[in-house]
C-alpha cells in the first residue's frame, strides 16, 4: 500500500444522521401503454374454451401417472399460454396464489410471448370460468368490466406444455439428436416443501432412466439441480413434469487454466523476498480468498503468506495443489501486483494482507460430463474457509467462469448463487461478502484481429453478470512489443483485446463490467494476432524449479489486481462494509483518453446514451488506489453507511415504507465564494440485493432483485419542500409550478439505475453546488414487495453512499471546512 503523503487525509466517514420519512412512489404519468387488440369476442372466446376443454383428458392422464409414481408435492398439469404476435401479454394475471396456480417461466419466441403455468388437479375450471366471464361480458354492479379482456385478448392459444416448452436456454443448445445424452440444468419450484419437490423430481427422473446429481442450489422460489439424460429418455415422463419450472443446458467452465504464455528464467527471486516485509498470521490480518485451481504454497513468494490451514478444496480427491498453473499465479498477483514492476524496482515492499485458497475445480479446469452444479460448488467453496476460520475478515476472488456468454446478462443459477452469498440471504444480510469476479476472456486470435469491434460482440461470461459482484474487465498500458515486425493491438490505456463486455445486453441488465484493471495486450502482424510475453504481466509459476516466474494476462490477472486493491482499502478502513469497499473502488475509477476516444463518438458532444455504451465496454474505467484511500483539500470524499426499510405490510397489501434524507455538510460560504468555478460532484450508491431467479427473463411483478434503491439530489432553484415532494408522493407539494431542470448529470436517472451499484457525475458551478446540500435515498420495486408469501417485506436494506466533490486547485480548503462543520453538527 502506498505511504500516506502529507497532503492526503482520510475520507470523512459520516455517522448515522439520515432522517427517515414515510415514502410513496409517484404514479408514472403517461408512459407506454399495452395495446390490447380488439378481437371478435365470441369467436376468440369459443376457441379458447375449446382448447381448455381439450386439455381435460391430458389432465386426467397426468393425474393418473403422478399418482402411480407416488408424487407427493401436488398433482397437476403444465399448460402453455401463447401470446398474440407483437403484443405484450398480461402474463402476470395468469398466476393465482389462492388457487395455487403458478406462473413457472416466461420466454420470448420470435414475436410471441410464451408463458408456462402449473395448474393443480381440479383447477382447470379456474381458467374456464375466466373465459366464460369473457364470453358473457361480465360487469360489476357499477357497470365496470370484469370480463378479463385485457388478459384474454393478448393470448392467441392455450395448449399442453411439451418438454421443449420448458426449455428457456438458447434453442440451439438443445441437441437435434433426441438420443444424445447431456447434462441438463433443471429449475424446480419450491411449493412450500423444497425437499419434497426435489424428491418427486428424482422419482420421475429415475422412471425415465436419467441420473440426477446430489448437488443443488437453493433460491427463494426455485431449486436448481443437474440431470443427465437424453430428450427421448426425459420425454417418457413428460406427464410427470408438473414439478419442473424450466430447463437449461448445464455450463462448462472456460479454459482459464490453459497455457497463458511463454515462460522466462528469472534469477532475482531471493533478492525480491529479502526486501519484502510479510505480515504475521494474526487473527486481525485481512485475507484474499482465491476460489481457483488451488495454490502451490511452497513457492517462496507465497509460502510466507499462507499456511496449510489456509488451503482448502471442494473435493478432497482433487487435492489442494495447483496443477493447472493458474491459482498460484493469481496468488502472487493478489499479493505483489505485477512482478515486472517489483523486479524493476529496488524499493522495499510491504505486504499487509494474507492469502487463502480453495480449489474450486479439478485440474482439467472444466466440468464436462461431471454431475456437479457450479452454484453448489461455489457455495461449498465459500463455506470451507468460513467454517475453518469464521473470525477472519476476507475478500473472495474468482477468475473461474463459464466458457460461453449465452446468458447475455440474464441471471443464471451460478450468478444468482453468487448474489445470494454476497447478500448473505440465508442470514438476512447480517454477514455480507465482497466477491471480485473476472468478466471472462476472448481467447480467439481471429477476434483479436477485429479489435476493437470484437469487444462489442464477445460478452461477459457467467457468473460475471451477478448484480452484487464487482465484475472486472481488462485494460492495458503494455504496448512495448520488443519485435519490429509486430504492433500492439490495443493502444496505450485502451481496453485489452482479451476483455469481454455487456455491449449488446438488454438495457434492463446491470452496467458491466464495473471497472477494468491491467490485463495485458496482444500483438499482430500481416499474418495474424498472437499473445506475447512482453505484453503480459509477470507472476509466480506453480512448478517453480528451475523457472520461478511465468507470464499471465487477461481478466484473470485484472481480477487479481482488483482483489489486491480491495484488501488494501480494507486495511486502511477495517470497519467498512463490503458494499462500501465495492463502492470506493468504482468511485475511484476514471477513463483513459484511449477509452474515451475509442468508445465515444468523434466530432460531437457525447450523449447520456453514449456514456452508457462506454460503461458497457470499459466500466467506470481503471480505479486509482490513492483516490480510493485518501481525500485532499480540493478533492474530498464523504462515506455514509446506512439502512432504509423499503416496504411494509399495509391495509391493502405490501407497500413502500420509508425514504432517507441526508443533509450533506457542504460549506456554503466557501463554495459561494468560488462563484462560477466549475466543480464536480460524484455520487455512488452501492447495495446488495437478495436474488430470486424464479422466472427467467420475465418482468413486471416477477422481479429478480429483492429491492431497488435510487438516489436524487436537490436542484439549485428547488426548495427543500419541493425537492421532497418531487421525490416523494407522500409529501405535500409546495410548488406546482415548473420544476427546475437538471441535465448536468453524466448519465441521468433514466440510465444510472441499473444493477445494484449506481454512479453518476454532476458538473456545474460552485455556487450551484452550495445549494445542493440535500440527498434522498428511496426504494423502487422488488420481489420483497411483490411476493408477500415469502415474508421478506419487513427487512431493512443496507446501503453505502459515497459522495465526492472536486474543484480546481484553489486557496479554499474544502476538506477542513467540511470536517469542521461535521464536528460542530455531531
Amino acid at each position: 500500500m502506498p505511504e500516506k503523503r502529507e497532503h492526503q487525509r482520510s475520507h470523512l466517514i459520516i455517522p448515522l444522521s439520515s432522517k427517515s420519512e414515510p415514502y410513496t412512489a409517484h404514479r408514472p404519468k403517461g408512459g407506454k401503454k399495452t395495446v390490447v387488440p380488439d378481437l371478435p369476442r365470441q369467436q376468440h372466446g369459443s376457441a379458447l374454451q375449446a382448447q381448455l376443454q381439450a386439455l381435460r383428458p391430458f389432465a386426467e392422464q397426468a393425474k393418473a401417472f403422478q399418482q402411480q409414481s407416488d408424487i407427493e408435492s401436488g398433482l397437476g398439469l403444465q399448460i402453455q399460454f401463447v401470446g398474440q404476435p407483437d403484443v405484450e401479454m398480461a402474463f402476470e394475471s395468469l398466476g393465482n396464489e389462492r388457487q395455487k396456480i403458478e406462473l413457472l417461466s416466461v420466454r420470448q419466441e420470435g414475436d410471441q410471448t410464451i408463458a408456462n403455468v402449473f395448474v393443480p388437479d381440479g383447477k382447470l375450471q379456474h381458467f374456464e370460468n375466466v373465459v366464460l366471464d369473457y364470453l358473457q361480458e361480465k360487469k360489476d354492479k357499477n357497470d365496470k368490466p370484469l370480463d378479463h379482456r385485457n388478459l384474454l385478448n393478448t393470448i392467441e392459444s392455450i395448449r399442453k406444455a411439451e418438454l421443449k416448452a420448458l426449455w428457456t436456454d438458447d434453442p440451439e443448445l438443445l441437441p437435434q439428436d433426441q438420443d444424445e445424452e447431456f447434462w441438463w440444468e433443471v429449475w424446480l419450484p419450491v411449493r412450500g416443501d423444497r425437499d419434497l419437490v426435489v424428491s418427486d423430481f428424482k422419482k420421475i427422473s429415475k422412471l425415465s432412466g436419467c441420473e440426477v446429481s446430489e448437488a443443488q442450489a437453493d433460491f427463494p422460489e426455485r431449486t436448481v439441480v443437474l440431470m443427465r439424460g437424453s430428450q427421448r429418455q426425459f420425454s417418457k415422463s413428460v406427464l410427470g413434469l408438473n414439478c419442473v419450472a424450466e430447463l437449461r443446458r448445464a455450463k462448462e467452465t472456460a479454459d482459464s487454466f490453459d497455457d497463458l504464455g511463454s515462460e522466462e528464467q528469472i534469477e532475482w527471486l531471493d533478492e525480491l523476498v529479502e526486501r519484502t516485509s510479510f505480515p504475521a498470521p494474526r487473527r486481525s490480518t485481512p485475507r484474499i480468498c482465491l476460489l481457483d485451481s488451488g495454490v502451490n504454497r511452497a513457492h517462496p513468494l507465497i509460502s510466507r503468506l499462507m499456511t496449510e490451514a489456509d488451503t482448502h478444496t471442494v473435493d478432497p480427491s482433487w487435492g489442494k495443489h495447483d496443477s493447472a498453473n493458474h491459482g498460484t499465479g493469481m496468488a502472487a498477483l493478489a499479493a505483489f501486483g505485477d512482478l515486472t514492476d517489483c523486479l524493476a524496482s529496488s524499493d522495499e515492499i510491504r505486504i499487509e494482507h494474507r492469502l487463502e485458497s480453495v480449489k474450486l475445480l479439478p485440474d482439467r479446469g472444466d466440468n464436462e460430463g461431471d454431475a456437479n452444479l457450479h452454484a453448489s460448488f461455489f457455495a461449498e467453496a465459500v463455506s470451507r474457509p468460513e467454517i475453518s476460520h469464521s473470525h477472519r475478515s476476507r475478500i473472495f476472488s474468482s477468475a473461474v467462469s463459464a466458457e460461453d456468454y449465452r446468458d447475455r446478462g440474464r441471471p443464471s443459477s451460478w450468478s444468482s448463487k453468487l448474489d445470494s452469498l454476497a447478500a448473505d440471504a440465508d442470514n438476512e444480510g447480517e454477514y455480507p461478502r465482497l466477491f471480485i469476479q473476472s468478466a471472462g476472456n476472448i481467447r480467439d486470435n481471429h477476434s483479436w484481429m477485429q479489435y476493437p469491434e470484437s469487444l462489442s460482440t464477445n460478452l461477459i461470461h457467467d457468473p460475471g453478470q451477478a448484480w452484487n459482484a464487482l465484475t472486472v474487465g481488462a485494460c492495458t498500458w503494455k504496448v512495448n512489443v520488443g519485435q519490429t515486425d509486430y504492433t500492439p493491438i490495443a493502444e496505450d490505456g485502451g481496453l485489452s483485446p482479451f476483455t469481454t463486455t455487456s455491449a449488446t445486453w438488454e438495457s434492463a441488465w446491470p452496467l458491466k463490467p464495473d471497472v477494468v484493471f491491467e490485463g495485458g495486450n496482444a500483438a499482430r502482424d500481416r499474418y495474424g494476432a498472437a499473445g506475447m510475453s512482453s505484453l503480459s504481466l509477470l507472476t509466480a509459476k506453480n512448478e517453480f524449479e528451475p523457472r520461478r516466474f511465468c507470464t499471465f494476462n487477461a481478466t484473470s490477472a485484472a481480477s487479481a489486481l482488483c482483489s489486491r486493491m480491495a484488501v488494501q482499502i480494507l486495511i486502511q478502513y477495517p470497519d467498512l462494509r463490503p458494499e462500501t469497499l465495492r463502492g470506493l473502488i468504482v468511485h475511484s475509477a476514471a477513463w483513459s483518453d484511449a477509452m474515451l476516444a475509442t468508445h465515444l463518438p468523434a466530432g460531437k458532444t457525447a450523449s447520456k446514451a453514449d456514456y452508457v455504451y462506454l460503461i458497457r465496454h470499459a466500466g467506470w474505467g481503471e480505479p486509482n488506489l490513492e483516490r480510493a484511500l485518501w481525500s485532499v483539500s480540493n478533492s474530498l470524499t464523504l462515506v455514509i453507511e446506512d439502512q432504509v426499510h423499503p416496504y411494509q405490510k399495509g391495509k391493502s397489501g405490501i407497500e413502500t415504507r420509508d425514504m432517507n434524507l441526508h443533509n450533506l455538510p457542504w460549506p456554503k460560504d466557501e463554495l459561494e465564494a468560488l462563484q462560477d468555478t466549475e466543480v464536480e460532484m460524484r455520487v455512488t450508491l452501492s447495495y446488495f440485493v437478495e436474488p430470486n431467479p424464479s422466472a427467467r427473463g420475465s418482468v413486471s411483478k416477477y422481479h429478480y432483485p429483492s429491492h431497488r434503491l435510487r438516489f436524487d439530489v436537490k436542484r439549485p432553484l428547488e426548495s427543500t419542500n419541493d425537492f421532497v415532494a418531487r421525490v416523494n408522493a407522500a409529501a405535500e407539494q409546495g410548488n406546482d409550478g415548473e420544476k427546475p431542470k437538471d441535465s448536468d448529470w453524466l448519465l441521468g436517472s433514466q440510465n444510472r439505475n441499473k444493477g445494484s451499484i449506481h454512479q453518476d457525475v454532476w458538473k456545474g458551478t460552485a455556487a450551484d453546488l452550495a445549494s445542493r446540500g440535500l440527498m434522498a435515498v428511496y426504494p423502487g420495486m422488488g420481489w420483497w414487495r411483490t411476493r408477500p408469501n415469502l415474508k421478506r417485506y419487513d427487512l431493512p436494506a443496507h446501503y453505502s453512499l459515497i459522495i465526492s466533490i472536486k474543484t480546481p486547485e484553489t486557496d479554499v480548503d474544502l476538506y477542513a471546512a467540511i470536517s469542521q462543520k461535521l464536528v460542530i453538527e455531531v
